[in-house]
């Protein structure tokens, strides 16, 4: 019996991912050619001018320069969560805030349905898991009533572009295309436990949010270098629930381990979509509670001068390492293949400091050195990912301001 009712709910939950695929109705986005494996990493909270020409970050300096960069990319919105909930599902699905999910709760109805909103002011209020239809949260130029209130506001993309809400936001991701369509995908998390990433909230590759200390330790000891609010598909009921193995919590992997990021490279059985997310010490987040190298920036008032020099170039380091280690991977020139090297936010832009970022793509094909002046952002992206992977646009990617980043593909 047990048997039947399984294969019954795979049968509803195949069902459903068809219908709500077909659903977007939308032709697959045209400009990037056909891809075999992309690899996104994401890097956090500092903007174009505190990275570009910053002498501790030689690596990422030079690689800008000998890939391909789009210099006028833009994030969307505040804070890290809502950008890359935005990156891989087109939308912010009504969540504006860092918090962690609310996880595996049925009686829990997603922003999208409730059509409120989960911000900086729900009070730590957990995310409900996401899936179905309904209106995601506008973006205003300037924001003047989340992370700030009042003058001068916080500018989301560049101060003069605002999104309005999309009232028929699809509750799925880039993930939940590629599964419909045959392919794979796996998000790449350093630093997650080895049990996985089910209810874990925050860990420091050991202990967790769920972990018992020995006294007289406390939760506010451990390091939260494995952060959920970087790993966005836990977000969504389709990965939480898993009825299917190819879209659960199974392809949330860490970087070390079978079946991790380093055994995938190595191997050359790596997915068609990979997100990586390194550990807050090194993806440049910076943590108050692990020693001085990973303090946060000094003084965030977007200029180099304010920055944790160290953090940078730890940073800097971190993404050598990881385009090092996928560039040697037998999976790297096989097929039409690019490394996405992304920031999700400028954390520090407060009028009139806009929420530039930094963006290069690397392909093991086509022209290098490309330095685009076009306008794009994190809804640019997902539209390109989704044309080099034949699938249709996704809620905010279908926007005539989202265009494919064909010149840089």
């Amino acid at each position: 019996m047990k048997k039947i009712i399984a294969s019954l709910t795979l049968a509803a939950t195949a069902f459903a991912n068809t219908s709500l695929f077909a659903a977007e109705g939308n032709a697959a986005p045209t400009g990037v050619l056909h891809l075999d494996h992309v690899w996104v990493i994401l890097r956090e909270n500092h903007g174009y001018g505190q990275l570009r020409n910053n002498p501790n970050a030689p690596f990422i300096n030079k690689y800008a320069e000998s890939a391909n960069t789009a210099d006028n990319y833009f994030a969307v919105a505040h804070p890290s969560l809502t950008n890359y909930l935005e990156i891989v599902g087109g939308s912010n699905f009504g969540v504006l805030a860092d918090n962690f999910p609310d996880w595996h709760n049925p009686a829990c109805t997603p922003n999208i349905v409730s059509g409120t909103q989960n911000n900086e002011h729900s009070g730590g209020a957990p995310v409900c898991p996401i899936y179905g239809n309904g209106s995601d949260a506008p973006t205003p130029a300037i924001d003047k009533t989340n992370e700030t209130t009042g003058e001068p506001g916080t500018i989301n993309i560049d101060g003069k572009m605002s999104i309005p809400a999309d009232t028929s936001t699809h509750g799925r991701t880039i993930a939940d295309q590629l599964v419909a369509r045959g392919m794979t995908w796996k998000s790449y998390q350093e630093n997650l436990p080895v049990f996985g990433a089910d209810y874990v909230n925050y860990s420091d590759g050991t202990f967790t949010n769920n972990s018992i200390l020995p006294a007289p330790l406390k939760s506010s000891d451990i390091v939260q270098l494995y952060a959920v609010k970087h790993n966005p598909f836990a977000y969504f009921q389709s990965v939480q629930d898993g009825y299917d193995p190819q879209l659960s919590l199974s392809q949330v992997r860490g970087f070390d381990g079978q079946g991790g990021l380093y055994e995938d490279l190595g191997s050359g059985k790596v997915p068609n979509f990979s997100l990586i997310a390194p550990n807050q010490c090194n993806d440049q987040h910076g943590r108050g509670n692990a020693g001085p190298i990973c303090n946060f920036d000094p003084a965030d008032n977007g200029t180099q001068t304010g920055l944790n020099n160290a953090l940078i170039y730890q940073g800097d380091v971190t993404v050598q390492r990881l385009v090092t280690a996928i560039r040697r991977s037998p999976a790297w020139n096989r097929g039409r293949n690019a490394i996405v090297v992304v920031w999700d936010e400028n954390d520090y832009s407060l009028v009139p400091i806009t929420n530039q970022v930094l963006f290069i793509v690397d392909t093991n094909y086509g022209r290098h050195g490309v330095h685009s002046s076009r306008f794009y952002d994190h809804f640019s992206l997902l539209r390109s990912l989704e044309a080099g992977f034949g699938l249709s646009c996704l809620n905010h990617a279908c926007d005539a301001q989202s265009k494919v980043m064909g010149d840089i593909f």
